[in-house]
């Protein structure tokens, strides 16, 4: 068994005394394993840090087998890693592949998404806007995402101000009723519209969050989000503060 093609690495563990076992993203594979032996060496470990783009090469004697890596860069990205800010939105980012994709099934879409924001890492008056764009279409991947298009109790498309818990869809506050005290607040910046400061993004974070923990975490067993995404929404809020 043997396949090539170029990702992201979204996760690096020691395994034994000098290899590793690298987590990558890649476009026709998704998310996929592989030892990479020597990869603690003083050559391959820059290589092999979290959000590195890389080419790598696969093989296994069987398919159910963890297998082997071989990796080439193609670009570090490690200016993130001088930047405290962006360090935490890359770890957040690479976290919650890992934490929410399932092994080895093509998420071509998402994976179309997650390169150009990784590309964005240092672009810091940007970058938040794109990670919130990110997340809504993480939860449209795997089956989650808001329709915000219209509202689900009268239809219309303006004045659209919550959305449901239930079912992640629009409503406006004539359509929630008596019910309004239990809808999640719609910021305008969800539907496009609205200043992209860094507070109007913490308020659709918190929304999105909902989802991720309330609809995606449950479907995996109700596994705990990954600490990195709160870290990154904590240097988000003190950077609000400034």
């Amino acid at each position: 068994m043997e396949w090539r093609d170029q990702g992201i690495i979204i996760a690096s563990r020691k395994h034994g005394e000098n290899s590793v076992i690298l987590e990558v993203f890649t476009p026709t594979q998704g998310r996929h394993a592989g030892v990479v032996r020597g990869g603690t060496s003083r050559k391959m470990t820059p290589i092999l840090q979290p959000g590195g783009q890389v080419e790598v090469q696969w093989k296994a004697r069987l398919s159910e087998h963890i297998g082997s890596f071989t990796v080439e860069p193609i670009r570090s990205r490690a200016l993130a890693l001088g930047d405290r800010f962006a360090l935490a939105g890359l770890n957040a980012v690479t976290a919650l592949l890992s934490f929410a994709l399932p092994e080895r099934e093509a998420h071509l879409a998402l994976y179309e998404k997650t390169e150009p924001l990784m590309d964005l890492l240092g672009k810091n008056e940007v970058w938040p806007l794109a990670y919130l764009q990110w997340e809504v279409a993480l939860l449209d991947e795997l089956g989650f995402g808001l329709d915000l298009s219209s509202c689900a109790v009268t239809g219309k498309t303006d004045g659209l101000t919550h959305i449901s818990p239930k079912s992640g869809r629009a409503v406006t506050r004539e359509g929630a009723g008596e019910w309004i005290d239990r809808m999640l607040p719609l910021p305008e910046i969800l539907s496009g519209r609205g200043d992209d400061t860094d507070q109007a993004i913490l308020a659709a974070l918190k929304t999105t969050g909902y989802f991720l923990e309330n609809k995606l975490a449950p479907s995996l067993g109700n596994k705990a989000l990954p600490d990195a995404r709160a870290r990154y929404l904590d240097a988000l809020s003190r950077r609000a503060t400034l």
